[in-house]
Parts: structure tokens; C-alpha cells; sequence
């Protein structure tokens, strides 16, 4: 198997510079306010199950919705994917427009330091993205009897990354604990570019780069308890406040060239902890439930710097919903035909966005989720691949509603490292 990582490595990067050589202002309308669309990915196993990973207890997947769940490794664990949405925005007067974008899902890595008790953590992963296109035209009086028309466009591109590293270590037989140290970090960049039909007048950009950076952790504790042909899983995790430091640029140039307007400034950005609850329950080795509730109050966050949206009248505090059933006929029999040993998905989930354009009123999001993990001929290693079919926002308030349809694959390696070869 060790022989395939050179080529599974190539393939990982592969990916990632696919996902960023795409997606640049075609997401969604909502990704304009704030700091962009959260983001977030436990496995590929949590996310076609509603992602619902907060009480998932898994020997085949990193779950980094819970560092204490990786007390349970047994394998070197390298799991790395990328997710295709197609978007069709609408809004009021039924006017729509259809978006394509692809993204890195996540780059994990897990390695068992004592099998079944002790594990390290590492990801990298997005936090947020913003994406965007928005244009509106207008006239200007030119004289008495004149006017002069233009076009403003608005574009949004970048976000943030987390990156993480810790821990979970088995207590007791039915108790786990861990811990992570989360970086974030990213750039987001904001143009506004006016355009006239008058040949004789230039076109204007102002581009608002923001720079930032900042540290938190993580901490999650799992209680595991046993029976002759099932196992019940309850859990809680959390991510702590954290300020992120930010430097905010404004350029103004004319056409395509860009010049510095004034100077640099300097701020910080305040967000919210994260709390999620959760419970799986697994039967035979067969069937498996999850569900988990998280909540984010991101009414208390806080800028000093200018983002649209990033206030009081329009940040919502942001509770979270979902669930999700898994079969695999076969079980554990390793023997068994390649659709018994298959893993099929379903769930949902419930969000609201963590910023809204109308003071006051929550912007909903419901999907459905799903699909399939396959059987690989490398034992421990499965290719995922999952569907998110869902809706955001409404057109009331002159607002935009979206439907996305998401498709992703992850694949996942599994392998035995540091262990000694024996003779004889």
C-alpha cells in the first residue's frame, strides 16, 4: 500500500489546486455579507449523514466535529476531498441565474501514537467563502435634458482556512477526551467597479483586501457505552471565542490598473464559541443513527473594521440542526459482496445564516443529504461520495432564493504504520 502514497499525495494536490483554480464570484448572494458562508466538514461519513458528527465514534474516519473521538484510531488515516455545487439563484420578479463552483472539502490527516487509546489530529479545511457577483445599473443627470447610465458590480472572492492539531485520549473505557489548537487564517477580497456607456469616461475599481489571522481551541468528551449487539454514543463539543487580528487595504485605480488610496488600517473581529451536542446509536454493525444540535451566538460578535453586514441589526445568533441514518448490509463480514460491504446515507439538516441583509429576520437553510462510502481494494480505505440537495433565503424582503444541488468525493486511506515486521 505504501507504494500508492507518492501517487495518492499527487492526486490530494491535484485536487486542492482544482478546487482554487475555481469559484471565484459565482456562489452565492448571501456569501457577500459578514466575513462570507461558513463552512465546516467533519468526514465524508458526517457530511452525507446531515453532518451530524458531533457523537460519531468511528474506526474508519477522522471525526473533527469532536477531537475526543480521535482517541479511537487504529490506523494512519489520510482523507482528502473536493465538492461541486451548482447554484441557481431567484429572485421576486422571478428573474434567475445559474452558478457553477468546485472547493476543497478538507485535508486530514490522523495517526494512532497508542492504538484504540491515543491520537493526533491535523486538518485543513475552509471556514468561510466568499464568492459573489451582484450587478445594478442606474443613470446620472448629465445637463438639463441628459443623463449618463452605468453599471455597478459588486465581487467578493476568498475567506478564511482553519487548521488544526490535537488530541483524543481515552480515559476510561467508556470515556474519551481531546483537545485541538485552531488557526484560522485568509484573505478576502471586495471590488467594486463602475462602468459607463460613455466611451469618454474610464472605468473605476475600489478593491477592499482584508488580511487576517487568529487562534482558538477546541475541547470535546464522548461517553461510549457497550452492549452484546449495539453501542450508544453521547457527546459534547465546543470551540472557544476568538479574536481575529486583520489588516484592511482600500485601492481605488481606473480600467484594470490599481493604485493605493490612502494608507492601511488595522482591527481586530470578535466571533462567538461553538457548542454541539450529539448522540449515534449503532446496531449490529449495520445500522448507525446520529443527530446533533450546535449553536453559535453570533450576536455578540464584533469589528472594528468595515464589513457589510457585521453589526448588531444584522448578525443572528445561528442554531443548527441535523440527522442521519447509514446502512451497510454486510456489517463487519469483510467477506461478503461489494453492495453488502457498501455504506448507504441519508440525512438532513437545518441552519440559519449567522448574518442577515434584513435587520431582524433569520435567513433559513434546509437540505437533504446523502450517499454512498465504497469498498476499496485497499482494506481500511473507502471512497466516499455524497449529495446535498437544499434551499437558502426567500425572495420576500427583495431578497434572492437559492437552490444548490452539492456533489463531493472524498477518498479515504487507511493504513498500518510504525508497526515492526516479524520473522518467522
Amino acid at each position: 500500500m505504501r507504494r500508492h502514497l507518492p501517487l495518492f499525495v499527487f492526486a490530494a494536490l491535484t485536487l486542492v489546486r482544482i478546487s482554487y483554480g475555481q469559484g471565484r464570484d459565482d456562489g452565492s448572494f448571501y456569501s457577500r455579507y459578514g466575513i462570507g458562508e461558513l463552512s465546516a466538514f467533519a468526514s465524508s461519513q458526517a457530511q452525507a449523514l446531515g453532518g451530524a458528527g458531533a457523537g460519531l465514534f468511528s474506526y474508519d474516519y477522522m471525526n473533527f466535529s469532536n477531537p475526543a473521538a480521535w482517541s479511537r484510531q487504529t490506523l494512519v488515516r489520510i482523507a482528502v476531498g473536493a465538492q461541486f455545487d451548482q447554484l441557481r439563484a431567484e429572485d421576486a420578479s422571478g428573474r434567475s441565474e445559474q452558478f457553477t463552483r468546485g472547493a476543497l472539502n478538507a485535508l486530514q490527516i490522523g495517526v494512532p501514537l497508542i492504538g484504540g487509546k491515543l491520537g493526533l489530529g491535523l486538518s485543513y479545511e475552509p471556514y468561510s467563502r466568499m464568492n459573489y457577483e451582484v450587478s445594478t445599473s442606474g443613470t446620472l443627470e448629465q445637463g438639463s435634458n441628459t443623463e449618463l447610465s452605468y453599471q455597478l458590480n459588486h465581487e467578493g472572492s476568498g475567506g478564511l482556512h482553519l487548521a488544526r492539531i490535537g488530541m483524543g485520549f481515552r480515559l476510561l473505557p467508556q470515556i474519551s477526551i481531546g483537545a485541538s489548537t485552531d488557526f484560522l487564517f485568509g484573505i478576502t477580497e471586495e471590488v467594486r467597479r463602475t462602468t459607463f456607456r460613455n466611451e469618454d469616461l474610464l472605468a473605476t475599481n475600489v478593491v477592499r483586501s482584508t488580511r487576517m489571522s487568529g487562534v482558538t481551541a477546541s475541547a470535546g468528551i464522548t461517553a461510549s457505552f457497550d452492549g452484546e449487539n449495539h453501542e450508544l454514543v453521547l457527546a459534547a463539543s465546543g470551540r472557544l471565542p476568538v479574536t481575529v487580528n486583520a489588516t484592511q487595504t482600500r485601492t481605488l485605480g481606473e480600467s484594470l490598473n490599481v493604485d493605493t488610496l490612502g494608507t492601511s488600517s488595522s482591527g481586530d473581529l470578535k466571533f462567538p464559541y461553538r457548542l454541539s451536542g450529539g448522540v449515534s446509536f449503532r446496531y449490529q454493525n449495520r445500522w448507525l443513527l446520529t443527530a446533533e444540535i450546535q449553536h453559535e451566538p453570533w450576536s455578540t460578535a464584533s469589528t472594528t473594521l468595515s464589513f457589510a453586514g457585521f453589526d448588531s441589526n444584522h448578525l443572528r445568533n445561528r442554531t443548527r440542526y441535523s440527522a442521519g441514518i447509514e446502512l451497510i448490509p454486510a456489517g463487519a463480514v469483510m467477506q461478503a459482496a461489494y453492495l453488502g460491504r457498501t455504506a448507504y446515507r441519508l440525512g438532513f439538516y437545518r441552519d440559519n445564516l449567522y448574518v442577515s441583509p434584513v435587520a431582524g429576520r433569520d435567513i433559513m437553510v434546509s437540505a437533504i443529504t446523502g450517499g454512498v462510502g465504497l469498498p476499496t481494494m485497499f482494506l481500511g480505505s473507502r471512497l466516499d461520495i455524497s449529495f446535498e440537495i437544499g434551499t437558502r433565503g426567500s425572495t420576500s424582503y427583495n431578497l434572492i432564493r437559492d437552490r444548490f444541488i452539492g456533489v463531493s468525493a472524498t477518498l479515504n486511506i487507511g493504513e498500518r504504520w510504525f508497526v515492526k515486521r516479524r520473522l518467522g
